[in-house]
């Protein structure tokens, strides 16, 4: 069951195209469903992710209320790391498969001088082999909205095999290093939310026909 939840918080949404991967165009004419398996990680703890699905089934939204990695004054030790991994069941028309050709991730970082922030993040479907991260760092002094992208060449998008049925898997991860700062007088961390709900991030899925 999907957890509605308001929070003000960071939008994430996934765009389905049909063949031919451009972004703008119609997907497939049968409705699309998405099943949230589980979602597990320190960066979205219980009842702190909640996932919709659009009404014209050309998107889901996951909203997070709790994905914030920090160091330094009124920070635990385990807080320079955050992750989030969800399992989906994303439910195709029948004679299509499909497979993630780009990620556009968004959030607020406020990163003292000499400290740093990483963006990281990876997907698989049920079973195979997960693809390298991609990684993104900021560097301070730094303080205010980041964006990162991860693209996959259209040779290279791995695609749910046809006939199957495996869960898809997204891992993200936030990181902050103290580095030169001082985390006994000053305060860094990243968020993959706002506090206005204004941050989307775009998880850009390719279609393919299966034969």
């Amino acid at each position: 069951m999907l957890n509605f939840a308001a929070a003000a918080a960071l939008a994430t949404s996934v765009i389905i195209f049909p063949p031919g991967g451009a972004p703008g165009t119609v997907p497939p004419p049968d409705h699309i469903t998405i099943d949230v398996v589980t979602v597990n990680g320190s960066g979205c703890p219980a009842g702190t992710a909640a996932v919709a699905v659009s009404p014209d089934n050309k998107a889901f939204t996951v909203t997070y209320s709790d994905f914030l990695a920090q160091v330094g004054v009124g920070a635990s030790p385990t807080d320079f790391r955050k992750n989030c991994q969800l399992n989906l069941r994303v439910n195709v028309p029948q004679g299509f498969t499909y497979g993630i050709a780009q990620a556009d991730y968004r959030g607020f970082a406020h990163l003292e001088r000499g400290a740093s922030g990483v963006e990281r993040a990876n997907y698989y479907f049920q079973g195979m082999s997960p693809t390298a991260y991609k990684t993104h760092t900021f560097n301070g002094a730094l303080s205010d909205d980041w964006q990162a992208t991860d693209t996959t060449e259209i040779a290279a998008i791995v695609y749910h095999p046809c006939g199957e049925r495996r869960n898809f898997n997204i891992n993200t991860e936030l990181r902050v290093n103290v580095g030169t700062s001082n985390p006994n007088t000053t305060t860094s961390f990243m968020s993959m939310d706002s506090t206005d709900g204004s941050f989307d991030t775009l998880y850009h899925f390719a279609w393919k026909v299966c034969r």
